[in-house]
């Protein structure tokens, strides 16, 4: 949806998926290392049915973390994401800005 949403945005929306009855994921960058598209912090809400809001990276691996988000909503279980320049996994999903990012996804419970 939109990079320039507070985080009260990104959490309030996703109240509102799991009233509504969708399973939600949220991504939170918990860490980054030189150039990095987002600061720690920056989150990205995940509904069940792939829709988003928020950031974790500018773009370049959102489309990754949704994919990782709805394998976290599956199993339950939440996990850390990492990508960095000297990942091949990185260069693959575009990010290229030459820094390092981690990222904790996690199923949004009641």
């Amino acid at each position: 949806m939109s990079e320039a949403l507070t985080h009260e945005q990104v959490l309030e929306q996703a109240q509102l998926w799991r009233t509504e009855g969708h399973g939600v994921a949220l991504a939170t960058v918990i860490e980054t290392w030189g150039s990095a598209p987002r600061p720690v912090g920056s989150q990205l809400a995940i509904r069940d049915d792939a829709a988003f809001i928020g950031s974790v990276s500018g773009g370049c691996i959102e489309g990754d973390v949704v994919t990782r988000a709805l394998d976290t909503l599956s199993s339950g279980k939440p996990e850390v994401l990492e990508y960095g320049v000297s990942d091949a996994k990185a260069w693959e999903v575009g990010l290229a800005c030459g820094g390092r990012i981690r990222v904790y996804v996690e199923p949004v419970t009641a």
